[in-house]
């Protein structure tokens, strides 16, 4: 197995060129072997799960989901902040930042962002407690493609350009979790679903988050300042497929079925957010379908 990375990092390396040697030896970020096999274990637990699944009763999941959102809302909140705090510190430039210019405030960001990355395995849960709760209609392409791409890219992001312009969207995302988990666990707890308004702003917060780090984004090839260009290219690209996506179903979730969901919404069911939601769905409130206990 050795051998093998060691012939997989020559190639990618070659390919990518030097990696930044601030992160050598961080947790899971010299070899790209065991994020690429979590990948495939998602993918296949996707294609998978619902088989399982499909002659056994829902598991309720309410209490942990309200404890795994919290934790997911607080460390979003503090990669926020760090990265905000840092952002400041360093006097990062919003149109072109390099990744090597800011001395402590670079390695402060370092740090967080390989949180950042961290995150993106620990949302995986996301989709297996859809499986576990037979909400596989909320097992979207948009779901899938979104989850499994982000912890592959960050851990390329991380190996190469772990601070300077990688900033803007990582700090953005993480705002919109605070925004998005809170939401998850309150919708987990039943009491507080006919309070909850925001699902559809959230969809809409990211929306403009991926239009904002895309304009970011595009601020530095017109005004380089030394961040690779084909990470520049290659986010916007990225940011243009979650644009379409995520318009697309805004547009199916209120536009065409508003009237619907509004309908829903009176009484006391939960809608999606961004795809997918993991608090409580309708198919757990039905009385003949009956959880069984965790």
């Amino acid at each position: 197995m050795e051998a093998f990375n060691h012939r997989l990092n020559t190639y990618i390396d070659s390919w990518m060129g030097p990696r930044d040697p601030r992160v050598r030896g961080w947790f899971l970020l010299d070899d790209y072997p065991p994020t690429f096999v979590f990948t495939i274990l998602y993918l296949l637990i996707v294609w998978l799960g619902p088989k399982y699944m499909k002659d056994r009763q829902p598991y309720s999941c309410r209490r942990i989901l309200v404890v795994y959102n919290l934790a997911l809302t607080l460390l979003s909140l503090y990669m926020f902040y760090e990265l905000v705090t840092a952002v400041w510190q360093g006097g990062y430039n919003f149109f072109c930042q390099g990744t090597r210019s800011a001395g402590a405030a670079d390695d402060k960001i370092i740090h967080v962002l390989w949180w950042y990355y961290f995150s993106k395995l620990i949302e995986f849960m996301d989709t297996f407690f859809f499986i576990l709760r037979k909400n596989n209609h909320q097992i979207t392409f948009l779901h899938v493609y979104h989850h499994a791409t982000m912890l592959n890219i960050w851990w390329f992001v991380m190996n190469w350009v772990p601070c300077g312009h990688s900033y803007f969207g990582a700090t953005f995302n993480s705002f919109i979790h605070v925004l998005m988990y809170s939401y998850y666990g309150l919708s987990a707890v039943p009491a507080m679903r006919p309070y909850l308004w925001w699902k559809k702003y959230i969809t809409q917060g990211q929306l403009v988050q991926f239009v904002l780090t895309m304009f970011q984004t595009s601020c530095a090839v017109v005004w380089p300042c030394g961040f690779p260009m084909g990470w520049l290219y290659f986010q916007i690209s990225y940011m243009i497929s979650l644009i379409i996506l995520f318009m697309n179903f805004y547009i199916k979730t209120y536009k065409k079925h508003g009237a619907s969901r509004k309908k829903d919404y009176r009484n006391g069911v939960v809608a999606s957010v961004n795809g997918h939601t993991n608090g409580m769905t309708p198919a757990e409130t039905v009385k003949h379908r009956k959880p069984r206990a965790d």
